[in-house]
């Protein structure tokens, strides 16, 4: 669903996500938490993403860093493993891991669309760049080189005659919550950055919970005192109360004599 599909009025969140980025399972505690407000998912390039957030176009991106803070901010969330794209038939597949030096007599294919951010890959470079890292994969298929890329990446242009293994010694790619600066992030944002941080849906945090803060809370019902009597009144001793005498003078008896007739 677009924007344009919504009601009038409707408010929408909408998520830019980079590839290899899968938000699905904070779209689904979205989903549970915020059922009023669609969330709409828009795919975009790592050259389109910054760009999406700046224009207003997304709300918020799952993007790969670095991140220009002087008009975005950002929460990292986690880092990926970097790995080597090989055909399953070539000598790193028989290898459980491979360092950046075994890399050293390997033609390795740099994309223009890298997401590693290194000014140069170890091993022999290629004459041309590839415009893509979709171009990159069918160029590895073909047997022209190795690529070197992040390992959802990997799976995302999975195919059967291909296999990867983990790259160590390498930089690895970070992957982040961004949005447009500001003093304090939208309702909105503030909602996915709670949940992409793990909160609870009872968090102090969020829309729902200023919400929360303006209604009136229930008062405690308040439990009898222990000296309370079924009849209204209260115990101050264990002796009975003195009774007051004949015309409400309020004396009780002060010894066990009584007292004399005039």
């Amino acid at each position: 669903m677009s924007p344009s599909d919504l009601p009038s009025g409707t408010p929408a969140f909408r998520l830019a996500y980079v590839p290899g980025v899968t938000p699905s399972k904070w779209v689904g505690v979205w989903k549970e938490r915020l059922p009023d407000v669609p969330l709409t998912l828009l795919a975009v390039t790592p050259a389109e993403a910054f760009g999406a957030l700046r224009e207003g176009t997304a709300d918020a991106g799952l993007v790969r860093l670095p991140v220009d803070r002087d008009d975005l901010s950002a929460i990292p969330l986690y880092t990926e493993t970097t790995v080597v794209v090989v055909p399953k038939d070539h000598l790193f597949a028989a290898a459980e891991e491979v360092s950046a030096e075994d890399l050293a007599e390997e033609l390795v294919l740099h994309p223009l669309d890298d997401t590693l951010g290194w000014e140069r890959p170890p091993g022999r470079a290629a004459n041309d760049r590839p415009e893509t890292t979709a171009d990159a994969i069918e160029l590895v298929a073909a047997g022209v080189g190795v690529l070197a890329v992040p390992q959802s990446l990997a799976r995302l242009h999975h195919r059967k005659d291909l296999t990867y293994r983990t790259l160590t010694d390498v930089p690895q790619s970070r992957v982040a919550l961004s949005w447009q600066a500001a003093d304090e992030a939208p309702d909105l944002v503030e909602e996915f950055i709670g949940i992409v941080r793990g909160r609870t849906v009872n968090s102090t945090r969020g829309r729902r919970a200023e919400a929360q803060k303006g209604q009136k809370q229930p008062k405690k019902e308040q439990k009898p005192s222990r000296s309370a009597k079924p009849g209204g009144g209260s115990r101050t001793s264990g002796k009975p109360a003195a009774r007051k005498g004949a015309g409400g003078s309020g004396r009780g008896r002060t010894g066990g004599k009584p007292r004399k007739r005039s």
